[in-house]
């Protein structure tokens, strides 16, 4: 049996889709057998499925799951839950490989597939192998089974493990996405009081996206932050690989800031400690982690190539601007939003105790930040990664050589400041940055920015 998918689908961290465009049952089950294949030819073929809570979902996991049995695997079906709980199952049950059905933080009407193999991600080549396969032929042989398995408990109680929650008034919005149940078993027996919005999964999203680092959607958590005079507000995206927090005046904070913030509590017990982050973070964070004593480390964009770079570097932490956070220390590494918001709070705990500082004060503490917001620039898929081309040779014969970076795109830095241009990898635009020292440098980095990329043929306004 021989399968195509529709070219959009198969993207570089994961495979995603408009359910009934372009993404089918059929194509979920080719997913299944296809990758079945490739996992029954190198183990057992043990894998471990689970869901977000879209309305697509079942039946996509449910053509997934046949898929996987006719390759022969043996499947173990955890129901819905976060996409970590997927990731901790994984390797809870000694899997071969898992699949996490999801569309992440995408419109409803969107899903996608996450997918793990020997405990390593999948993506990028893998996926363009995967496609391969299914075009060549897949190959059934006798059908493998499905065994229904609870890993909640077990999930829930090893995110408790070794954390002080502290005394903290803290409200909690899971936007209806998959991790709203694991949040209320998580905070029902801590410390503190805890206020939960939203955990009820609903896969049309009825109260807002969830997208926690969306300034948009943090509305209802800022008001309810306030309302309970809380000390701080955790919120999810849809599958909870992601994460946002506010304080109690309501400032976001971003995910390279959150990494850095988390970074203290490692760097006390390790100094010296490679601290990743993406090429959009900013010099502020970069500059925290240095001051603690980490090494701070660059590297490309998106959840698949973190968490690899994180086990090639040995590092014990990693994060993004858009809130992917990946913690090795004293755990497993992949990103898994639920336990980086209770190392968050651990490490509240530990200043208030030591310290008598909240989130605030640490916040108020920081330099002041002239950046950009993350600027999407539209720019059609085939033509996005050859702009970034063109602006890598043009700013090459302007710049020294050791002020710029291509791990992903073109990134210049200077004494002053940075700006930063990449090609998204999940649509179709460019995506830019900058930082200044003050507001005349961060408008000389965004005048940069602007002509380059009018010399490479794109239009730009400006944030």
């Amino acid at each position: 049996m021989k399968h195509h998918f529709h070219p959009t689908i198969l993207r570089s961290y994961d495979i995603r889709g408009q359910v009934g465009t372009t993404l089918s049952t059929d194509d979920a089950f080719a997913i299944g057998a296809g990758f079945g294949q490739q996992i029954k030819s190198t183990s057992k073929g043990r894998v471990a499925v689970g869901r977000d809570g879209r309305l697509s979902s079942p039946e996509l996991s449910a053509a997934l799951i046949e898929g996987l049995c006719q390759a022969g695997c043996t499947v173990f079906d955890i129901g819905v839950g976060p996409t970590p709980m997927l990731y901790f199952a994984d390797r809870h049950l000694s899997c071969d490989g898992a699949i996490q059905v999801t569309g992440s933080h995408n419109p409803p009407d969107y899903n996608g597939f996450k997918m793990v193999r020997a405990h390593q991600s999948y993506f990028g080549n893998d996926i363009q192998e995967l496609g391969a396969v299914c075009a060549a032929g897949l190959s059934l042989g006798p059908a493998g089974s499905v065994e229904t398995i609870s890993v909640f408990d077990n999930y829930v109680d090893r995110l408790r493990q070794n954390i002080d929650f502290g005394a903290f008034t803290v409200v909690w919005d899971a936007g209806n996405g998959a991790a709203g149940p694991a949040v209320e078993a998580l905070v029902k027996p801590v410390s503190g009081t805890h206020k939960t919005l939203f955990t009820d999964i609903d896969g049309q999203f009825p109260n807002h996206h969830p997208n926690p680092v969306d300034p948009s959607t943090l509305k209802f958590l800022r008001e309810q932050v306030k309302a309970a005079n809380a000390d701080c507000g955790i919120g999810f995206d849809g599958d909870g690989d992601r994460i946002g927090v506010i304080d109690k005046n309501g400032r976001q904070v971003s995910g390279d800031l959150l990494t850095a913030f988390i970074s203290l509590d490692i760097l006390d017990r390790h100094k010296g400690a490679d601290i990743l982050f993406d090429v959009k973070s900013s010099s502020t964070a970069l500059d925290l982690v240095r001051r603690a004593g980490g090494t701070p480390h660059l590297w490309r964009t998106g959840h698949s190539h973190m968490k690899q770079r994180l086990k090639e570097l040995g590092a014990p932490l990693a994060g993004e601007m858009s809130g992917h956070i990946f913690i090795a220390d004293d755990f497993y590494g992949f990103d898994d939003a639920l336990y980086v918001a209770c190392r968050f709070l651990s490490r509240l705990s530990f200043m208030a105790q030591n310290t008598n500082e909240s989130l605030t004060d640490f916040l108020d503490q920081l330099p002041p930040s002239f950046t950009t917001p993350e600027c999407h620039i539209s720019c059609p898929d085939e033509e996005k990664f050859a702009v970034v081309e063109r602006l890598s040779q043009q700013i090459s014969t302007k710049m020294p050589p050791d002020q710029i970076s291509f791990i992903d795109g073109v990134r210049l830095t200077t004494d002053s400041g940075w700006c930063l241009i990449r090609a998204s990898n999940t649509e179709p635009a460019l995506v830019a940055r900058a930082e200044g020292e003050n507001e005349a440098e961060l408008d000389q980095m965004i005048s940069f920015l602007r002509t380059n990329l009018a010399e490479a043929g794109v239009s730009w306004d400006g944030p």
